[in-house]
């Protein structure tokens, strides 16, 4: 039933049933009628009067008022006042002493008027209550004017057609509404800046009778449309002493301080929490590009819709950026909460980018200084952008606030973090200010140190790739292919290393070794090993022999152990002779064969000392391949040594006929794992038929190589 319906049904109740108890202020008084007639005889002697003064109606009418009801000192002056109403028409109101049956006095307030009736006889009406009781009825209706006047608690009376009957100051200054855009408008006209439907749930109230209490609610009322407010609400039906429905009435009690209080700590815990993921999330590896991408994806969505990071071209360099013209920028992240423009807008990663000097990431780098601009327009979009697309691509998205840090470590600027945000409608403020450029120093020396373990790494590959020889493919009776593959970016490279020395009698010295540790010092160590092993072949000593002298020219040298396969080939009889200090075994495939392992006496490594190396002799016929690899290739944390040697051993098998060349790049797709913690070098000699020459043409050969004459 609707509210107007139930209004209806609650008044004819009223109406039609006599035994329904009555309700008003007059029943709270409880009003005596008395009608007296000219003479001043009581003529109409109401319940309440018997209630009031004690007499029945039949012992009351006919009886003079002032004798029945009034002490006899009063007498005169109420027969008087009796006949200056009659005589002047003149109401009078005014308290005195009555006289009850029971003998006691009571203090009564009275109101007298004139009657004329349609004869011409004239009559005296009197109503009378309880002084005490007026009072009291008084008293309770002015403290509760003054309650509602004067309470902080915003309160408005609504009628049953959710109608506005009256509201409180309080009210007024909550809302920002007078009584006057309110009074007499329905609660659906009036309450459209709140999010949900209000006049459904106040329908609800007066229907049912369950209030609603403590209910928060966060809006932004018309006196105050830019910010937020936090309001604590409660609906109530409001009835009358007989249960008859009169309307609603709602209070409203301002808790903005309150809400705006709890969510600055829940901020602050937020972003507390946001940096200590920023501690464990970035900076997990040295790998520059990685370190960036962990940076952009923390803040978003917490601090940003999007986020980007880019890095002076200059900085990746170690060059200085210019103070002036255009600054390049290296695009390292993009993470974006959602698929937009915004997204679209921002360079690639991996691209390089000129900004020129208007724009606020040039100046944010130059100025070594945060760029905040919490509400954007068409004109601060296009200094965002790098061109006019992008900007076009940024105003689509609905970017409405700009925030840009510089990337500071060590006193130098290495580049920016840029922040949009579109769907997130708050601007970026100085707290959100501070939080990035908290989030951007810690990423910073976090980058720095990816930057200078990465020159580093550079540097000390591009010492370990100028080491290792530029081998030819095809020696005497030998098809030669070989691979190295430092660690990924989590490890420095190491020191492993191959080589195929051209010897006396078309033979060919085959070495691989893996010197421990890593860093510029393990490829030092190995550039001056691979040297000493050429020079130990230079004498045709055997590999047991170049393995002693190896290990003599290491003993004792701190960060110099080492594992080598030293081998020796020679085509005009067929064979092999090796030697392991320390090393994994070769493998050897055989046409018709799978392959193998070869069993060979394992050693020490290098720089042991004090251990005899002793070596054997396989045959090796073309066809024949023989597989040299360092332990970077099989070793992994996940699967033990010898699983993954039958792995290699399967892959090598499955393989059989390719070029050599081709079976390098099979075996490190099918073993090398992605991201290896330790560098790798492969060499595959494929035994293949002599070609007629004299014996020394390979010696002759190796002289000339070098500027020198043959013999």
């Amino acid at each position: 039933m609707g509210t107007t319906d139930s209004s209806r049904a609650v008044a004819g109740r009223t109406a039609a049933d006599p035994a329904a108890p009555p309700s008003g202020l007059l029943d709270l008084l409880s009003v005596a009628a008395v009608v007296l007639n000219a003479q001043g005889q009581v003529v109409f002697w109401s319940p309440k009067a018997e209630e009031l003064f004690g007499h029945s109606a039949a012992e009351a009418l006919g009886q003079y008022a002032a004798q029945l009801m009034v002490h006899e000192e009063h007498r005169d002056e109420v027969i008087e006042l009796f006949a200056h109403v009659m005589e002047s028409g003149h109401d009078w109101a005014g308290a005195f002493p009555v006289r009850h049956k029971d003998g006691s006095t009571r203090l009564v307030e009275f109101r007298n008027m004139r009657l004329l009736d349609d004869l011409g006889d004239v009559y005296a009406l009197g109503l009378a209550a309880d002084q005490a009781t007026v009072e009291r009825v008084e008293r309770d209706a002015a403290l509760a004017m003054r309650l509602v006047s004067q309470s902080p608690i915003g309160l408005a009376i609504l009628d049953t057609d959710l109608r506005y009957l009256a509201m409180n100051p309080a009210l007024e200054r909550i809302t920002g509404q007078s009584a006057a855009e309110r009074l007499g408008r329905p609660a659906g006209e009036v309450l459209t800046y709140l999010n949900t439907d209000p006049e459904a749930r106040l329908r609800r109230v007066l229907e049912t009778g369950e209030s609603v209490v403590d209910r928060h609610i966060v809006c932004r009322p018309p006196g105050d449309p830019d910010h937020d407010h936090a309001w604590s609400v409660s609906y109530y039906r409001l009835e009358d002493s007989g249960g008859r429905v009169l309307g609603l009435a709602y209070s409203v009690i301002d808790v903005t301080e309150r809400h705006r209080a709890a969510a600055e700590a829940a901020q602050a815990r937020q972003r507390l929490a946001l940096i200590a993921q920023a501690s464990a999330c970035v900076g997990t590896t040295l790998d520059l590009e990685t370190t960036a991408c962990e940076l952009a994806d923390v803040v978003v969505p917490a601090l940003a819709d999007v986020a980007a990071v880019d890095v002076l071209d200059s900085a990746l360099d170690g060059r200085t950026a210019p103070d002036d013209g255009p600054a390049r920028f290296r695009a390292l992240a993009v993470s974006a909460a959602h698929a937009a423009e915004a997204a679209r807008a921002a360079d690639p990663p991996g691209e390089l980018a000129s900004y020129d000097s208007d724009r606020l990431m040039t100046q944010c780098v130059r100025n070594r200084q945060p760029v905040l601009l919490p509400h954007t327009s068409r004109r601060d979009l296009e200094r965002i952008a790098r061109h006019g697309e992008a900007a076009s691509l940024l105003a689509a998205a609905g970017v409405h606030s700009y925030l840009a840090v510089p990337l500071l470590a060590r006193g130098e600027v290495l580049g920016a973090l840029a922040l949009t945000r579109t769907r997130n409608p708050a601007p970026f403020d100085d707290d959100d200010v501070f939080l990035a450029c908290e989030l951007a120093a810690r990423a910073a020396v976090c980058i720095d140190n990816a930057r200078g373990y990465q020159a580093q790494r550079h540097m000390a590959l591009t010492l370990q790739r100028s080491l290792l020889p530029q081998l030819a493919t095809h020696l005497p009776g030998l098809e030669i292919a070989c691979r190295y593959q430092p660690a990924g970016a989590t490890s420095e490279i190491g020191g492993d290393w191959y080589d195929a020395i051209p010897l006396q009698g078309d033979k060919t010295a085959l070495v691989v070794g893996d010197v421990m540790g890593s860093g510029i010092n393990a490829a030092a160590t190995m550039g001056q090993l691979r040297s000493a092993a050429r020079a130990f072949a230079e004498l045709d000593l055997t590999p047991e022999e170049a393995l002693y002298h190896l290990d003599h020219l290491t003993e004792g040298v701190e960060q110099a152990i080492t594992t080598c396969l030293y081998c020796v080939c020679d085509p005009h009889q067929g064979q092999c002779r090796m030697c392991l200090a320390g090393h994994l075994p070769p493998a050897l495939l055989r046409a018709g064969h799978p392959a193998r392992l070869l069993d060979l006496p394992s050693g020490v490594p290098l720089g042991v000392g004090g251990v005899p190396f002793e070596a054997a002799t396989i045959a090796f016929r073309p066809g024949d391949e023989l597989v040299l690899y360092t332990d970077g290739l099989v070793e992994t944390r996940s699967e033990s040594i010898d699983a993954r040697l039958e792995t290699l051993l399967d892959a090598l098998t499955a393989t059989r006929g390719h070029d050599p060349e081709e079976t390098c790049e099979r075996i490190l797709e099918m073993l090398r794992p992605p991201g290896g913690e330790d560098d790798v070098a492969l060499l595959i000699a494929r035994a293949r038929p002599l070609r007629p020459t004299r014996p020394d043409a390979g010696w002759t050969m190796d002289k000339r190589s070098r500027g020198q004459s043959s013999p």
